[in-house]
């Protein structure tokens, strides 16, 4: 029996996870950004998911499972779970590239408004037309036929409305806030670039709501082979973010190659020609400009513990994700509006913590203060909607 209340609070504490995962990067020092993504990304795409499926599985089966789906269904299974997935990590890289030009805050809004959209509306949409199995249940016109479809599309419509006001309370910050202080906070700073980026990253980063769809017959297996429900949708992200791995390994591995920062990974100390990684200290270089040498140190340790830790905070956003979804009922499609609103809500209060908006007008913190009500009530009225069609 699906519980729509206690998916929407699931959905809330993956929500926290995905808006505060960046926080630990702040704690990385001295390395490229193409070194502490990948590191925390191994822990993101490859341990935690493959740890998890293992802890969480009747007998710890999971991958007994994916054997034997293997052997009598062959790769089909797999490929769209991992290529939409492949897709997702396009989007996932340059996810990270948008909170370093806009910041938390307006970066997760825009980044996050295109993604709700794409991966939300997307499949029912698509199901209009071409028939895409038990996997994506209803399309949108038989969403729309029962009282319970009618309050959950009214909802999803309010999250967009919530998102567009957080989006412009970003905009109006951007336009208010005094160049120095966006320099203090956000140290990278760029709208258009960030924009650009943001929007490639929204539309692709929908891949993961098409990447779990996909992954329904493996969740099915899971739970055919005696794993509970709440459980049985986890085991499937291995394929996925192992999609997800391709793509950022890839791309940190040409950017360890272009810039030269792959002897990071095990250096106890920068390279001079990268001392730019280190915010300049006059007081601690030689008349010729010089950086010193502990200046150059890397905190080897730290950096490590900072990235896993982001990296395992990120992976429990999908790790709720999947409980959530699976007591969403007939209206699972709904837990990708939920997430991504509850995305904004956390990583919009981050931003606010580390003072993201200082400086702005009463105009902006209004219109922030009215996109995060938005959100949490646009929650509520999803909730409310699945919890109607629940019991039909």
């Amino acid at each position: 029996m699906a519980n729509p209340i206690l998916g929407v609070v699931f959905h809330w504490l993956g929500g926290l996870a995905s808006g505060s995962f960046y926080v630990p990067y702040k704690g990385v020092k001295k390395w490229a950004w193409e070194v502490y993504w990948l590191v925390g990304g191994i822990f993101s795409w490859i341990v935690c998911p493959v740890f998890f499926a293992w802890l969480i599985t009747k007998d710890h089966n999971a991958f007994a499972v994916l054997s034997d789906m293997w052997q009598k269904q062959g790769i089909a299974p797999f490929v769209w779970p991992y290529l939409f997935g492949m897709m997702w990590g396009c989007g996932g890289l340059t996810f990270g590239l948008t909170m370093r030009y806009l910041g938390m805050s307006l970066g997760m809004g825009v980044a996050l408004g295109y993604c709700t959209v794409f991966g939300t509306l997307l499949p029912p949409l698509l199901k209009c037309f071409v028939d895409l199995g038990a996997a994506v249940p209803k399309s949108l016109v038989d969403i729309v036929q029962t009282p319970g479809g009618i309050v959950t599309m009214i909802g999803i419509g309010v999250t967009i409305a919530g998102i567009v006001v957080a989006a412009k309370a970003g905009l109006a910050k951007e336009r208010e806030m005094p160049e120095a202080e966006k320099k203090k906070a956000i140290a990278e700073f760029d709208f258009k670039k960030g924009i650009l980026v943001a929007t490639f990253s929204g539309i692709m980063s929908a891949g993961m709501s098409f990447a779990i769809t996909a992954g329904a017959p493996i969740a099915e297996s899971i739970e055919s082979a005696g794993t509970g429900k709440l459980w049985a949708g986890i085991p499937r992200l291995v394929i996925i973010l192992l999609g997800g791995f391709t793509t950022n390994f890839i791309w940190c591995l040409y950017l360890n190659i272009k810039n030269k920062t792959g002897y990071q990974y095990f250096a106890s100390h920068l390279h001079s020609g990268h001392a730019g990684l280190v915010p300049q200290n006059a007081a601690r270089q030689s008349a010729n400009g010089a950086v010193s040498a502990d200046l150059l140190k890397i905190p080897r340790m730290s950096n490590y513990l900072f990235s896993a830790l982001a990296g395992a905070t990120w992976y429990f956003q999908f790790f709720f994700y999947n409980m959530g979804e699976s007591q969403m009922g007939k209206y699972g499609f709904a837990s990708w509006t939920l997430h991504m609103a509850s995305i904004i809500i956390f990583s919009t209060l981050w931003g606010v913590y580390f003072k993201e908006w200082s400086g702005v007008s009463k105009k902006a913190r209004t219109l922030i203060i009215a996109g995060i009500a938005t959100l949490v009530f646009s929650t509520i009225v999803i909730g409310y909607g699945t919890w109607l069609d629940t019991g039909s």
